[in-house]
């Protein structure tokens, strides 16, 4: 029963509630000084979801054997206290000790872990809490150390040591996470609409759905204020729905005036790991044709784990909707893996086409990707259009559309019909790029 309520069976740690008895004790000597280090494994849910529980299981038991290996005459006490949570207490350390342990580890990390024919990347985010300058409470100081490990994994930094401003930005996130949900139910949201080009006919053949956060006191919160933060509570699910909710709502608003152009929605990565997402995106946008939306999955998204996001593409694809590769080329996909994915479009990322006017190699790179993306049957759409030289370049080089602020900037999705019944192609006069094209 003793062996129950103290140790952990699966790695034979001791477990939460032996450490933090550990630590009262520890605590009771006022001349003690010590270091408590919390360490949570990237990506563990993740190896659990496509290699099954018992192999997660095994891969626990040998990180627990590496850490007692590593730090065996380093470390008083290591414990499992959760999940892929590890809590380790190093005796007589300040930060700079505390830091050199954490140094230590990633650089053991570094080295692969093979279970079976199975090789594991190993990495962490780890928390340094240091008695008695964080607190004289137990919890105190496990909750501090926590809150330095998340601050890592937020700043894929491996490790950090607590600073009291993480404790603002704990409450910060706390507040802001109440807010988004507000958010949604007071209606604050609000659907902006970025044009695409079809780059050859000179005409708009589509919209990006974009969301933008009119707060009640902040103004209009851009995305990147909310969105990261949204990806890493889980949030962005609610938003993703919201948008898709918003998006068919739109599109029959320009049906009904004439004007319907499909329309992309961006799915994250945690959106596609949702088995259920299929029949959610259909019944959020029940009444609408499924070919008048596009879901956009960015390529890192895809490679995060592609036997699932295989499977989820082929569903949605059967369903009828559209799919789109966004950001193509941030990402490490393999062109052999591409050719097995069921979609329709790829994006190239704008960072590749902003410079393609000055930079040969990123000419190059946009050139090959528009091949590579016909030779699949894909359509190609450039991000990042900015200039009537880039849409001559693009033209000639075969893309099929564009979208960037030559076209437009994002706007109200209420204002998009209006803009649609004024827009005349430009004028692009002898707007060339005969320069880059002779390097290419």
């Amino acid at each position: 029963m003793n062996r129950l309520a103290f140790w952990d069976p699966l790695t034979d740690l001791p477990n939460r509630e032996q450490f933090q008895q550990a630590l009262a004790r520890r605590m009771a000597d006022s001349d003690v000084r010590f270091s408590l280090l919390m360490l949570n494994l990237d990506r563990f849910k993740h190896v659990n979801d496509v290699l099954g529980r018992p192999f997660g299981d095994r891969l626990l038991r040998a990180v627990a054997d590496r850490l007692q290996h590593l730090l065996k005459d380093e470390v008083s006490l290591i414990a499992r206290v959760g999940g892929d949570e590890f809590l380790l207490l190093i005796e007589g350390a300040g930060a700079t000790r505390a830091e050199a342990i954490c140094k230590r580890i990633q650089r053991d990390f570094e080295r692969a872990l093979s279970i079976d024919d199975q090789t594991v990347d190993l990495s962490a985010g780890m928390g340094v809490a240091l008695y008695p300058q964080h607190g004289r409470d137990p919890m105190l100081l496990l909750a501090r150390a926590e809150l330095a490990m998340h601050a890592a994994k937020r700043g894929q930094s491996g490790c950090e040591v607590y600073a009291p401003s993480m404790d603002a930005a704990s409450q910060e996130s706390l507040s802001l996470l109440s807010e988004l949900r507000h958010a949604i139910d007071a209606g604050e949201l609000r659907l902006f609409l970025q044009p695409k080009v079809d780059l050859h006919g000179q005409k708009i053949s589509g919209a990006e759905a974009l969301v933008r956060w009119q707060h009640p006191t902040r103004g209009l919160v851009p995305p990147m204020e909310f969105i990261p933060f949204a990806e890493q509570t889980g949030f962005i699910r609610q938003i993703t729905a919201w948008v898709l909710h918003a998006s068919a709502q739109a599109w029959m608003a320009l049906q009904r005036d004439g004007l319907a152009l499909p329309i992309s929605v961006n799915l994250s990565t945690r959106d596609l790991m949702d088995q259920d997402l299929p029949i959610k995106v259909a019944d959020l946008v029940a009444g609408v044709p499924p070919p008048a939306l596009c879901l956009e999955i960015t390529e890192s998204a895809i490679m995060d784990d592609p036997q699932r996001a295989l499977q989820t593409l082929e569903q949605l694809h059967a369903l009828g909707f559209k799919l789109s590769i966004d950001d193509f080329g941030t990402g490490y996909s393999s062109l052999a893996y591409l050719k097995q994915l069921s979609v329709d479009e790829l994006k190239i990322d704008r960072s590749f086409v902003m410079n393609m006017e000055r930079d040969i190699d990123d000419a190059k790179i946009v050139r090959s990707t528009i091949e590579l993306a016909h030779n699949l049957g894909l359509t190609v759409v450039a991000e990042g259009l900015e200039t009537a030289k880039q849409w001559t370049l693009l033209q000639t080089l075969g893309c099929d559309q564009g979208q960037g602020y030559y076209l437009s900037r994002p706007m109200p999705a209420e204002k998009f019909a209006d803009w649609l019944r004024g827009w005349q192609p430009p004028d692009l006069g002898d707007a060339r790029a005969n320069t880059i094209l002779a390097g290419l």
